[in-house]
């Protein structure tokens, strides 16, 4: 062997320690990718809002549990005066029958008398809301023209579960016929959430809808800490809501945004639709004035038109030692007692 070829040979060679392990983290890494693949292949690969945590320290996120209620679960007894207004040839009446009766049965089993007393029942259920503080920031906001515009937007940043429990009315067989005196409740998989929130001054009577803003979510998830996928009102739309009994579970997290509130608001509410299929409706028929339920947050703001971000919305309801300023507050609010949130039935407009 020649001095040159004596010179080179350390550069070439590679200590045998060196190669096993190169050797051992090529297998794993091969192996990883592998299980990764077949992973994907089986459908085994979750919901990325499903693995990934978003937790914060006690107090920081006002937890609202589901509402379902036991007498959401039916309508009636109700007049079906659309069915019967529609249908004048069911009704039993001379000629076509003798003394205006039928042949058999009681009047009270003819099809007309039976559609004047009819029971609607139906399946309930209600996710559990989640919230941080409402609050305000400053926002680029595109306007047209490839131009920005810093806009003043109201946020809040919120998390739905669904904890399953959802009621259901349970027929029991009597005499060959059902009868329903009791519920019994059920859980799936998974429920959606299709939310429709508004935000109400309760001095002027404006409402506010939630607007899409996409500028500004990444900003809000940097600021509040979200670490999972963070969802507008559309998106969260096409995700399921996974059934979670642990109190840790993580849940989906979603963003409402507002712009142009009017900037001297002090009372206002939030109204969150779409938590339960739960309505009231007064009669049937296309006239029949029709209710959802919504959840109502009140939040009250001690401040002005001036640095408006350094105002702290608070949740719930102011409290004053003067009856009569209390009583005031009261009255703005729709309320009769001081409650920081509530379940009410609200007409679709």
């Amino acid at each position: 062997m020649t001095l040159a070829e004596n010179q080179m040979t350390p550069a070439r060679r590679i200590p045998r320690s060196a190669a096993v392990l190169l050797g051992l983290m090529l297998v794993c890494l091969v192996s990883v990718r592998c299980r990764q693949a077949v992973a994907q292949d089986a459908g085994e690969v979750k919901d990325p809002s499903t693995q990934q945590q978003t937790q914060f320290a006690p107090g920081v996120v006002n937890v609202i549990p589901g509402d379902a209620s036991p007498e959401e679960t039916f309508d009636g007894p109700l007049t079906l005066k659309t069915f019967l207004s529609a249908h004048p040839e069911l009704e039993w009446k001379a000629p076509t029958f003798e003394n205006g009766a039928p042949h058999f049965d009681p009047r009270s089993r003819t099809l007309v008398e039976m559609a004047k007393q009819v029971v609607l029942r139906r399946e309930i259920y209600c996710l559990e809301f989640s919230f941080k503080p409402l609050r305000q920031m400053y926002v680029d906001v595109p306007v047209g023209g490839g131009k920005l515009q810093r806009k003043l937007v109201w946020y809040m940043v919120y998390r739905v579960r669904y904890r399953g429990g959802d009621l259901r009315p349970a027929a029991d067989e009597v005499g060959g016929s059902k009868l329903y005196q009791r519920l019994e409740e059920i859980s799936y998989q998974s429920r959606r959430f299709f939310p429709l929130v508004t935000l109400k001054d309760h001095v002027s009577g404006q409402e506010y809808l939630d607007r899409i803003i996409p500028s500004a979510k990444n900003v809000i998830a940097a600021r509040e800490q979200i670490t999972a996928p963070l969802y507008n009102s559309v998106e969260i739309t096409r995700q399921r809501i996974p059934l979670s009994t642990d109190e840790s579970a993580p849940g989906v997290w979603g963003v409402l945004t507002w712009m142009d509130v009017n900037p001297n608001v002090d009372y206002l509410s939030l109204y969150v639709s779409g938590l339960t299929n739960a309505f009231q409706q007064d009669g049937e028929g296309e006239q029949a004035p029709y209710r959802r339920k919504a959840l109502q947050l009140n939040f009250f703001r001690p401040g002005d038109a001036m640095n408006q971000t350094e105002d702290l919305i608070r949740f719930g309801m102011p409290s004053f030692d003067d009856p009569e300023e209390q009583a005031y507050v009261l009255d703005k609010y729709g309320m009769t007692d001081p409650l920081n949130y509530r379940w009410v039935f609200r007409s679709v407009k």
